[in-house]
């Protein structure tokens, strides 16, 4: 956009940066003043809906910023340089990101740091751009929120990664998560309703592995750590998909599968993994082992 405001406040913040320090001013003032012209161009370049030339704006603003040893405002002007990227460039959005994720770890600031890998992982699930990094950023700010005692929030990633795990066919990884989240949940009157849920979810990724004594062993653990929950509907569904599969019938799998879903609807990602599971028994006589 030639001739535009954006334009016009970037030329002056360059040529700030790249001028010498005079008698009267030091290094510390050229490089706030230069970052505060680029922070201006960042933000003009916003309101043409430039995203990219923003984005970058903001990105010379915060290595002005880290020059000045304003670290807080670098971390704001890389954060404002990811949203911009967000719009046209996720690649770039996710590197302003590290940068924001670097200087906040620095400050010793977990809680920030998670929130910002929780937007890369954001990012990298949206479209199914990199289900495996979405995956480990889920997990890595599920991590860090742990680390500050935010533990409903901790547990959110944490479920998310448990599903990317099971698309990425990576079901003992899920198996994991869904017994850490089903665990912390136990812990609480207001989550414990939600424990069934994932410990049916666990279940049939044990069985999505072939490993049926997994899934026997984790019903077995599960009913213990909870005495209600083998009067549970989803107790019961899981139990029998486990006897279907030792037995290898497909017709008293498909059964149990339509019996639950004329109550409880399936959702898409039980159903794909019900399906994986159907395809094995089809194709293996002898059932799952």
């Amino acid at each position: 956009m030639g001739g535009s405001r954006g334009d016009d406040l970037l030329a002056k913040a360059e040529k700030k940066a790249s001028s010498s320090t005079g008698w009267f001013s030091s290094s510390s003032t050229k490089w706030e003043e230069a970052a505060d012209l680029f922070q201006q161009a960042g933000n003009a370049y916003k309101v043409d809906g430039a995203w990219a030339q923003s984005g970058k704006a903001f990105e010379k603003e915060a290595g002005c910023r880290i020059k000045a040893d304003e670290k807080n405002d670098a971390m704001n002007a890389f954060h404002n340089a990811a949203k911009s990227y967000k719009k046209v460039d996720p690649a770039a959005a996710v590197n302003a990101l590290h940068q924001t994720i670097k200087l906040v770890l620095d400050a010793g600031n977990f809680r920030q740091a998670a929130d910002r890998e929780k937007e890369i992982a954001q990012i990298y699930a949206q479209d199914g751009l990199d289900i495996a990094k979405a995956r480990d950023s889920y997990q890595r700010a599920g991590d860090w929120y742990k680390q500050e005692d935010a533990n409903a929030t901790a547990n959110q990633c944490y479920q998310n990664a448990a599903e990317l795990s099971a698309d990425l066919g990576d079901y003992q990884r899920a198996v994991q998560l869904y017994t850490t989240v089903a665990d912390w949940s136990l812990t609480s009157p207001l989550t414990k309703y939600s424990v069934k849920e994932y410990w049916l979810r666990a279940v049939m990724c044990s069985i999505a592995m072939g490993d049926l004594v997994l899934a026997q062993r984790n019903l077995n653990d599960f009913s213990q750590k909870d005495l209600t929950f083998p009067s549970t509907r989803e107790a019961k569904f899981a139990k029998e998909l486990v006897d279907a599969c030792e037995e290898a019938d497909v017709e008293r799998f498909t059964a149990a599968v339509y019996q639950y879903d004329q109550v409880t609807k399936l959702d898409n990602w039980k159903t794909k993994i019900l399906l994986h599971v159907k395809k094995a028994l089809e194709e293996d006589e002898g059932g799952l082992t």
